[in-house]
């Protein structure tokens, strides 16, 4: 009897070491992916460090990048990081939703598996592809038959005629932003399409059952019940759109100028750190561009920290 309590402590002690083993090497690799997190925020703002105590908080609002007189701010690039990315969850949420709600609700069933196979295919493209194709093939396309009828329709519009004022020449903020949209729209729709397969068949039954159509079962059963879900998808598409860079280095225009009008040409944050870093020269160039690297940084925390704060109130009003 002694001797199956002694075997049965033993085996209780190894399983307990292996728990023990294995908590802890989960745990090296959680710090690994923190550290490596806190080794970038470092070594940016290490290297941004001569720009910001040249130009101080000023780096944020200056509309002035001259190389050859050392003056640089970031307010061009940051326009065009905001505007592209804004425009393009403007198109792909309800691109998105639009997807994701018919494949899992109006579909039919052999198409389902195809079209969603497609769409994730899409999320695997190369971003240099989507550049090349926007710069050769849309942006001639969108110069000859889309920016004019824009003009025609909204220039004399006040206010709003001015965002579709200028000479249509196909790149813009507006071209890089409809570009993003296509790039982020399968992030997004897939995440959607998986989250609104997760609400319970009983519950749209049920919803069916009472005489509610697909739109009221959409609205006041699917939504719901994924709503943090579909908040944490936009977020992930916001993400991709922030940070992508060849394909808005293409067709953005590369301009430092802030333009009131979407068709004027500009420029963003990544795609400036891909045009100039190659051929920075050490000092205020390219510490400002580190600069530039460590606002991307922030913005795109600051995003992340929104989407936890909009996931964890979702959460809370659901009694989680």
């Amino acid at each position: 009897m002694s001797t199956e309590i002694d075997l049965h402590a033993a085996q209780v002690s190894k399983f307990r070491a292996q728990d023990k083993a294995f908590h802890y090497i989960t745990l090296l690799f959680a710090f690994l992916v923190l550290a490596a997190l806190v080794g970038i925020l470092i070594s940016l703002s290490i290297e941004a460090m001569p720009t910001l105590k040249e130009f101080g908080p000023s780096f944020l609002w200056s509309t002035v990048w001259s190389v050859p007189d050392e003056r640089f701010g970031a307010m061009i690039a940051i326009y065009g990081t905001l505007a592209t990315s804004i425009i393009a969850l403007l198109i792909a949420v309800p691109v998105s939703f639009g997807i994701a709600l018919f494949l899992t609700e109006t579909c039919p069933v052999v198409l389902r598996r195809p079209l969603g196979t497609a769409i994730e295919l899409l999320a695997g493209v190369p971003s240099i592809i989507y550049g090349i194709w926007g710069l050769f093939i849309f942006a001639p396309l969108f110069a000859k038959y889309v920016q004019p009828p824009l003009q025609s329709w909204f220039g004399d519009l006040p206010m709003i005629g001015s965002l579709f004022s200028g000479p249509p020449i196909g790149i813009g903020i507006l071209t890089a932003g409809i570009v993003l949209a296509l790039m982020v729209i399968p992030f997004i729709a897939s995440v959607m399409r998986d989250v609104f397969e997760t609400v319970p068949p009983i519950l749209k039954e049920s919803a069916y059952g009472v005489g509610c159509t697909t739109w009221e079962v959409v609205r006041r059963i699917v939504l719901p019940y994924t709503r943090v879900g579909v908040i944490g998808g936009i977020m992930l598409g916001l993400g991709r759109a922030l940070g992508e860079t060849m394909a808005v280095t293409f067709v953005i225009g590369n301009a430092n100028r802030i333009g009131a009008s979407l068709f004027s040409p500009g420029n963003s944050i990544a795609s400036t750190l891909a045009n100039e870093f190659g051929e920075a020269e050490p000092g205020l160039h390219i510490s400002s561009l580190f600069a530039l690297g460590l606002v991307l940084f922030v913005i795109t925390f600051i995003v992340l920290a929104i989407s936890r704060w909009l996931i964890r109130r979702g959460m809370g009003s659901e009694g989680l």
